[in-house]
C-alpha cells in the first residue's frame, strides 16, 4: 500500500463523526427504551465466535457472507458475526435454556458481512432487534410486528409500512395442494420471487401464477390470496389458517402502519418459517429491517424450539436524522466560571464546553452562547 493510502478504510466501512455518532446513540437508546418497556431483557454477545456455533444454530444462516479465519489459540475456525439473531438463539438454547418461556430478549451491535446487499455497499451495519423465544403463535407474531413498528417510530422514523409474506408458501403448497417435482421447487420459488410469469410457467409452476397477483395493499391482496386458496388448490382451504393469522395480525397493527402483502416473497427470509415481514419508513431507501418466525436448534442439533423476532438496521435513518439535526445548545464556560452555575445549566439541557486556556475561542469550539454573570448570553 502506498504511503498516502495508509488512512483509507476498506470499501463498505466508515467512521461516524460527532453528529452521526451522537444520533446513533440516541436512536439505539430510544429503541432499547421501548424494548425494555415491553419486557425484553437486553443481552450482549461477542463480535467473534466459532464458525460452527454461528452457522448451525439456525437453518439458512449463510456462512459464505461471514469473514472467517483460524483462531491461533484453539486452531478452530472463527467468524465475525453477520447476524446477532443466531447468537441470541445460542444464548436461549444454552445459558438460558432453563429460563421460563416465552423468553423475551433484546440486543444491539455491529454486524459485518463480506459483501454489501444489492446496491448498498455497506459491509458493517448496526443491528437492533428483539426475539420472543418459545412461541410463534399468531399472538406472539402480532406482538413482534407491533413492537417493531413502535421501536422504529420511537427511533425517529415516520410513515412506517409493513409488508407481510409467507416464506414457506411454496413448500406448503407443493407438499400436497399444488404438487411439484422436487427438482422444480427451487426454480418455482425463484420465479415467484422475481415476479416472472414466463419463467414460472417454464419452471412447471403454472398453477402458481395467481400468486403473482395476490400482491399489494393488504385488504385487497388478502382477498385475492383467499380466492386462490378456495379455487385453485386441490385441497381447498389449505392456507385457511395462514390467511386467518394474517388477518388477525393486520387487525392488531391497523392504524399504526401501512400494510401490504406479498405472500411469495423469499428474498431475505432464509431462516423464517411460516410468517415473515419487511418494514419500511418514508424517506429511507430500501428496507429498515425484517422479522418473522423461525426455529432454534437444541444443543444436539435436535429438539427445535419455536421463536419469533425482528431485526432493524437503522443506519440510513441515522444518516437522515443527523443531516436534519438542528444546532446543539452549547454553552462556553470561561476560565474561573462558577461550577455550581455551570452544573445548573447542564441540568436544564445545556451542553457546556469549559475553557482550558485564555486562547480558547467559544465560536471556534462550536458554542452558540457564553456564560456571563451566571446567565447564558448569545454570541
Amino acid at each position: 500500500m502506498q504511503e498516502n493510502d495508509r488512512d483509507l478504510l476498506p470499501e463498505g466501512l466508515g467512521d461516524r463523526l460527532v453528529q452521526q455518532a451522537w444520533t446513533s446513540q440516541t436512536v439505539r437508546r430510544a429503541a432499547h427504551d421501548v424494548l425494555a418497556s415491553h419486557g425484553y431483557a437486553r443481552v450482549e454477545t461477542p463480535v467473534l465466535e466459532f464458525e460452527k456455533a454461528l452457522a448451525h444454530r439456525m437453518a439458512g444462516v449463510q456462512v459464505r457472507r461471514m469473514f472467517r479465519f483460524v483462531d491461533p489459540v484453539s486452531l478452530r475456525m472463527l467468524a465475525l458475526r453477520s447476524d446477532i439473531t443466531a447468537q441470541v438463539a445460542r444464548i436461549a438454547a444454552t445459558g438460558l435454556a432453563e429460563a421460563p418461556r416465552p423468553l423475551r430478549l433484546s440486543y444491539s451491535g455491529q454486524v459485518v458481512t463480506i459483501k454489501g446487499d444489492g446496491l448498498d455497499p455497506a459491509r458493517e451495519r448496526l443491528q437492533v432487534g428483539a426475539e420472543l423465544v418459545g412461541a410463534d403463535s399468531t399472538e406472539a407474531v402480532a406482538e413482534i410486528v407491533e413492537l417493531a413498528i413502535e421501536t422504529l417510530r420511537a427511533a425517529g422514523a415516520t410513515g412506517v409500512s409493513v409488508d407481510f409474506t409467507l416464506p414457506d408458501l411454496v413448500d406448503t403448497l407443493s407438499a400436497g395442494a399444488l404438487p411439484l417435482p422436487a427438482q422444480n421447487i427451487e426454480a418455482v420459488r425463484q420465479m415467484l420471487d422475481a415476479k416472472d410469469a414466463g419463467g414460472l410457467v417454464d419452471a412447471g409452476g403454472e398453477a402458481y401464477l395467481p400468486l403473482l397477483y395476490a400482491v399489494g395493499p393488504f385488504d385487497t391482496a388478502i382477498e385475492r390470496l383467499a380466492a386462490f386458496d378456495a379455487e385453485n388448490t386441490q385441497e381447498r382451504g389449505v392456507l385457511a389458517s395462514r390467511i386467518a393469522a394474517l388477518r388477525a395480525i393486520a387487525a392488531r397493527v391497523s392504524g399504526k402502519a401501512r400494510l401490504t402483502l406479498d405472500p411469495s416473497e423469499r428474498h431475505g427470509f432464509e431462516y423464517q418459517s411460516w410468517f415473515g415481514f419487511t418494514i419500511y419508513a418514508d424517506g429511507i431507501p430500501g428496507s429498515m429491517g425484517r422479522g418473522g418466525t423461525y426455529s432454534i436448534l437444541g444443543q444436539t442439533g435436535r429438539n427445535p424450539e419455536a421463536a419469533t423476532g425482528f431485526s432493524l438496521y437503522p443506519d440510513p435513518l441515522i444518516e437522515s436524522l443527523s443531516a436534519a439535526a438542528g444546532e446543539e445548545r452549547r454553552l462556553f464556560l470561561p476560565l474561573g466560571h462558577d461550577r455550581e452555575v455551570a452544573s445548573r445549566q447542564r441540568a436544564i439541557g445545556w451542553v457546556t464546553v469549559a475553557a482550558l486556556s485564555e486562547a480558547d475561542d467559544a465560536l471556534a469550539l462550536g458554542c452558540s452562547h457564553k456564560l456571563e454573570g451566571g446567565e447564558a448570553v448569545a454570541l
